[in-house]
């Protein structure tokens, strides 16, 4: 029976069969029987590789962060997640420094706490996703957006219909989309963040 830490763009945990591309964490959410009881336990939520240095983990371990899994970094960066800055130090780098470009950074508070809190305050408000209102031709490419409660992503010109198996390329979207990569996220994008996706070349 699949576990229940597969997330998708819209910030959901489900119980999914298919396996993803990039691992979360959020802190301790699941309880001593393995039981999901809340949807975050602190506000830095970072994406990771699933396999680094030869690390193993039995998942859900009680008294242990909850492993969740992401398609690509592309959903996690659209459920409220940044790269993480062990396992994925160049991706974070590049992110954090195009934060900071075009982000204003609050006065003696450090680069991944800053992001972090803006982050958490853009991604999710008394536990339901934030979202906003934007012209889909004035989205960067790596943005998820959702026609009801669909999720696309916006990749090299093309529109492509999410799902926790992969994606299938979509027709041309509404002139308005709900957008589910958080705002300060989409800003790194536009900037220049190009985050990895599961689609083919």
């Amino acid at each position: 029976m699949p576990l229940l830490n597969r997330v998708d763009p819209f910030g959901h945990i489900t119980a999914h069969a298919a396996r993803g591309t990039r691992m979360g964490n959020r802190g301790i959410l699941h309880d001593e029987a393995g039981t999901v009881v809340r949807i975050h336990a602190h506000q830095n939520w970072v994406c990771c590789l699933t396999s680094f240095k030869g690390r193993k983990r039995a998942l859900m371990q009680p008294g242990h962060y909850t492993e969740l899994f992401f398609l690509d970094e592309a959903t996690a960066l659209a459920a409220g997640h940044r790269p993480c800055g062990e396992c994925q130090r160049d991706r974070y780098r590049a992110y954090a420094g195009l934060w900071v470009k075009v982000h204003a950074l609050p006065e003696g508070v450090p680069v991944p706490r800053a992001i972090d809190r803006a982050l958490h305050r853009a991604r999710i408000s008394h536990r339901r996703k934030v979202t906003f209102e934007a012209k889909a031709s004035d989205l960067p490419e790596g943005t998820m957006v959702a026609v009801a409660d669909v999720a696309f992503l916006l990749w090299k010109g093309r529109v492509w219909r999410w799902s926790f198996e992969g994606y299938t390329e979509a027709d041309a979207l509404p002139l308005t989309v709900t957008v589910l990569t958080p705002a300060p996220s989409v800003a790194v994008l536009r900037a220049g963040y190009v985050p990895e996706t599961c689609i083919p070349p």
